[in-house]
C-alpha cells in the first residue's frame, strides 16, 4: 500500500494538464505519517514511520547543469523516493521509457487525481491512498 496526501494528488494532476501533450515526469518525496496533520480519519490507522508522499520538486530544476554535465540538480540527493509520470495517449502503465524509482505514479486522461495508478519499480500495480493530510509547514530562516 503507498500513502499520499491528497493535495498532492491534485497538483499532479495539474502537472500532467499543463504538460499535455508531452508527458510529465516529476520526482516525489515523503514525509512520515507522525508529522502530518489533518482530519482524515484514516491518517491514525498508519504507521507513523510509514512513509507519505507529501512533496514534489519541480522537474525543470537545475536542468541547464543537467543538461551540461547530466547531473540532476533538481532532485536532492536521496530526497526523491517516488516518481509521477504522465502518460497523455495511455497506457496506465509503468513503461520502459519512465523513469523508475521505489515507486511510480501513473495517470493518463482523462485527468483525475481518483484515477492516478501506483506501480512498484517492477511495474506491478500497489494500492494507492489518498489521505486529507497536511505535512509539516516548512520555513526558511
Amino acid at each position: 500500500m503507498l500513502y499520499a496526501t491528497a493535495g498532492l494528488l491534485d497538483v499532479l494532476v495539474e502537472f500532467a494538464i499543463d504538460r499535455e501533450p508531452q508527458q510529465a515526469n516529476v520526482p516525489l518525496a515523503a514525509t512520515p505519517a507522525a508529522e502530518l496533520t489533518g482530519t482524515d480519519h484514516r491518517l491514525a490507522d498508519v504507521n507513523p514511520d510509514t512513509p507519505v508522499l507529501t512533496h514534489f520538486y519541480l522537474p525543470d530544476a537545475g536542468g541547464a547543469v543537467s543538461s551540461v554535465f547530466g547531473v540532476d540538480l533538481g532532485t536532492p540527493s536521496g530526497g526523491a523516493q517516488a516518481r509521477f509520470v504522465s502518460h497523455p495517449t495511455g497506457p496506465l502503465a509503468v513503461i520502459k521509457e519512465d523513469d523508475l524509482a521505489g515507486a511510480v505514479l501513473v495517470a493518463v486522461p482523462p485527468w483525475d487525481a481518483k484515477q492516478i495508478r501506483a506501480f512498484d519499480r517492477r511495474g506491478t500495480g500497489v494500492e494507492l491512498v489518498g489521505l486529507d493530510a497536511e505535512p509539516p509547514v516548512e520555513t526558511l530562516e
